[in-house]
């Protein structure tokens, strides 16, 4: 099974002091993905620089040329799928098709409260979750929709001409629950998953990889309930997550012994974090840079 890798840079850099170089240095060092995280701002981070995802990529895209590119994750806490989807299908056309759009439920965080709404019930986040990816499904796929949902509306929202790519750009549904997985069945080119939250402070490597094992079974279940080939989909691996996130870029060998895990497991792509230094993704750069170079092709 091949895998490729990616990775995500932050949006911490003012564009002309930084940012730009980042997006281009990710082309040249042949990831096959550059994401970044869609929030208002972000757990440690809340005090300092954090910019916009859209425009991020926007500007992103016309500084790349050859790079996918994307979100990890877009959430509904703050976003409409009538006018995310506008916004996605004009990214998709300045991208030249090369946009995959990371989505997921959300947290309680910060996002979930900056527009003056209650926290949302792990119920209703949920049932809010599955209208938003329908509805933005629809609307990336019809010409104008009218649908009145529960929690989201639209009416006569035209979306022409549609995304570059066909019949629209791919979603990379993030979940791990029964009701998530089979979104991503039914709605996904990729499924991605950060691993199991209960072992990211006490459990051990091996204890993450039977999680990671038992998500993807999970996954394939819910495909073949959908009536979909359980393989088809992409199984994205978010790294950053799991007992061994730093420990797994201390070297070349390192992260070698961590990706044929995970390979072995059923996953196509890894994602690394872009080093942030003085974070919890702080690593050695030079390092970083031989893994991106050199680590699928020692893996075999």
């Amino acid at each position: 099974m091949s895998l490729r890798l990616s990775t995500v840079i932050l949006p911490v850099d003012r564009w002309h002091q930084g940012g730009r170089a980042k997006w281009q240095r990710a082309e040249e060092l042949g990831f096959h993905a550059a994401y970044t995280y869609d929030h208002l701002s972000w757990r440690t981070f809340r005090d300092g620089p954090w910019f916009g995802a859209l425009p991020t990529l926007t500007a992103a895209a016309t500084a790349t040329e050859r790079l996918r590119l994307g979100t990890l994750v877009t959430s509904p806490n703050f976003r409409h799928p009538v006018t995310l989807a506008k916004e996605l299908i004009s990214l998709d056309d300045v991208s030249g098709g090369r946009i995959t759009l990371g989505i997921g439920a959300g947290g309680n965080g910060f996002d979930a409260t900056a527009l003056g709404q209650e926290a949302w019930t792990p119920k209703e986040r949920a049932d809010r979750f599955a209208e938003f990816v329908a509805l933005l499904d629809r609307l990336l796929t019809e010409g104008a929709v009218t649908q009145e949902g529960a929690f989201y509306t639209a009416v006569e929202a035209r979306n022409v001409p549609g995304c570059a790519q066909s019949p629209r750009l791919p979603f990379a549904v993030a979940a791990t629950g029964p009701r998530g997985l089979r979104l991503a069945a039914r709605y996904g080119q990729a499924w991605v998953t950060t691993g199991d939250p209960k072992l990211y402070e006490t459990g051990t490597p091996a204890q993450s990889d039977a999680a990671l094992r038992g998500q993807v079974a999970k996954l394939a279940a819910a495909c073949e309930e959908t009536g979909r080939k359980p393989a088809e989909p992409d199984r994205i691996l978010l790294t950053g997550f799991t007992p061994d996130r730093s420990s797994m870029l201390d070297s070349v060998d390192a992260f070698v012994d961590f990706a044929g895990r995970q390979r072995e497991a059923g996953f196509t792509e890894i994602v690394l974090h872009w080093p942030v230094p003085d974070s919890d993704f702080a690593a050695d750069q030079a390092v970083f840079e031989r893994i991106a170079t050199e680590g699928l092709a020692q893996l075999g």
